[in-house]
């Protein structure tokens, strides 16, 4: 299958790039990107932009796609809810429709988070957009599953552009091995989120929001 990667130059992003070009499954990736990759490798093309929010000139690109994971995403510490609304919400469906309209059906993989509030009522702001960014991707005409991990292990040598989390990272890091033990179901990987992802986009999956244990149950397909 030819996957479509957004954000493959992020923490989530990189991981899920590095296990579609060790899959059979996949054939093909493009990803769009807006700094140059790290990688290179014979199935993978990107494509750099400035423009995350028209796609018309890519519009030949996208009828060929079958997948799209979309990794793109930023922290909300700090942030007004309208510019995290234009950079959550904005940003995601204008690639999504995009895709629709060149690939209808066409799967779509958006990388939540554990909390997300679909309700798009609640006190959180960040869980209240990413829940109606969640909302209107499932009404679009495309075969869309949310994927909303918790607290997630960075692949060895990958780490997150926002200084926050770096910070966090640095902490929590050594911690992982007790998290997994003691709870489960609140972690997973970045590499075990990647291998969800294609998982999903091969063969489908029976609900179209998935939690950790959905994650890394299908990590091992």
């Amino acid at each position: 299958m030819n996957v479509l990667l957004f954000g493959a130059t992020g923490m989530v992003g990189d991981s899920v790039l590095h296990e579609c070009l060790a899959d059979p499954r996949v054939s093909g990736v493009l990803a769009v990107v807006r700094s140059p990759l790290a990688v290179t490798h014979p199935k993978l093309r990107a494509r750099h932009r400035t423009d995350f929010f028209s796609y018309a000139d890519m519009a030949i690109d996208f009828a060929t796609i079958d997948a799209c994971f979309f990794c793109l995403g930023v922290s909300a510490v700090g942030m007004s809810e309208a510019d995290y609304y234009r950079l959550t919400f904005d940003l995601t469906l204008a690639a999504a429709r995009a895709l629709a309209a060149a690939k209808p059906g066409a799967i779509f993989c958006y990388v939540s988070g554990e909390g997300t509030d679909n309700s798009e009522r609640g006190r959180s702001m960040w869980a209240r957009v990413k829940g109606k960014a969640e909302n209107a991707l499932l009404a679009l005409p495309l075969n869309a599953y949310m994927f909303r991990p918790g607290y997630i292990q960075a692949r060895s040598g990958s780490r997150s552009k926002t200084r926050v989390y770096r910070v966090f990272y640095a902490i929590m890091g050594p911690l992982f091995p007790v998290l997994r033990r003691l709870a489960p179901r609140h972690v997973t990987t970045s590499e075990n989120l990647g291998r969800a992802m294609i998982a999903v986009a091969a063969a489908g999956y029976s609900k179209r929001v998935l939690e950790n244990p959905d994650i890394n149950a299908l990590a091992s397909r």
